[in-house]
């Protein structure tokens, strides 16, 4: 295998990839295998709780990979470069995780992604879009699905991180950019205070970083101004913020 480069597990506070990260560790030297984490600033803190729990589980010390440019800040990313989101990509998830992992990376590696059975349409696209890249999905081989891997991490006797005890999809930041309507009232409820620094910093920059439309008139709206009733979050889809995401985006916008 050394030949080949390392197996690298792209280890994003979730219970999926810390799963996918086992069943990597259970088949494979250790010495083969390297599990990467890039810490972002505005995640919430009881995710550096879990990362500590998984650990000790996987018998491993994760790398924790950490941006300096922005100071790990997805504040400080959409204020430096003047912009929240556009309709490929949210500039934090490039800056903050995909950069700093890339640099970690060697030639001959091959990526460890937490993608699970019920997205492999995720898999697909990233192979199809990257065919020059090595790329391996544990959890879709073995027909693995979120709830399994909730499972397994509960059985562990290792406590989920907060977001998803809060009733989140999944443990990115507070308040990410890539969420609905249904999301931000939830964060608005859940994180009043940090709703409103987002809010302040989006006005400033002005309407163009504004997420959201009135359906009727076409005009963009600040967080400030959501319809407190508007969205449902449990019937929106899951926000996919990682390092392959980001990846697939940027190459999007380039074309």
């Amino acid at each position: 295998m050394a030949d080949l480069g390392r197996l690298v597990c792209h280890f994003s506070c979730g219970a999926a990839s810390a799963v996918a990260a086992k069943l990597i560790l259970a088949g494979n030297p250790s010495e083969d295998v390297a599990v990467v984490n890039a810490f972002i600033a505005q995640e919430h803190s009881d995710n550096r709780r879990f990362l500590a729990d998984c650990e000790a589980w996987l018998g491993v010390q994760v790398t924790v990979l950490r941006d300096e440019k922005y100071s790990a800040s997805t504040y400080e990313v959409w204020t430096r470069k003047r912009f929240m989101k556009n309709r490929f990509t949210a500039p934090c998830s490039g800056a903050l995780k995909r950069d700093v992992i890339a640099r970690f990376l060697l030639h001959g590696d091959r990526s460890v992604i937490g993608y699970t059975a019920d997205e492999e349409h995720r898999a697909d696209r990233l192979t199809d879009l990257f065919p020059e890249e090595s790329f391996c999905f544990p959890l879709i081989e073995r027909g693995l699905r979120k709830s399994d891997c909730l499972a397994i991490i509960e059985r562990a006797g290792i406590r989920l991180p907060e977001m998803y005890r809060l009733g989140y999809h999944n443990a990115n930041c507070i308040g990410c950019v890539k969420g609905g309507e249904g999301y931000w009232n939830k964060i608005r409820r859940d994180f009043p205070d940090e709703f409103v620094t987002i809010a302040d910093l989006q006005e400033s920059l002005g309407p163009g970083a504004y997420l959201f439309r009135n359906r009727k008139t076409g005009e963009r709206y600040s967080l400030r101004d959501l319809p407190p009733d508007a969205g449902r979050y449990q019937d929106e889809p899951e926000i996919s913020c990682g390092f392959v995401c980001a990846m697939a985006e940027q190459d999007m916008e380039a074309k």
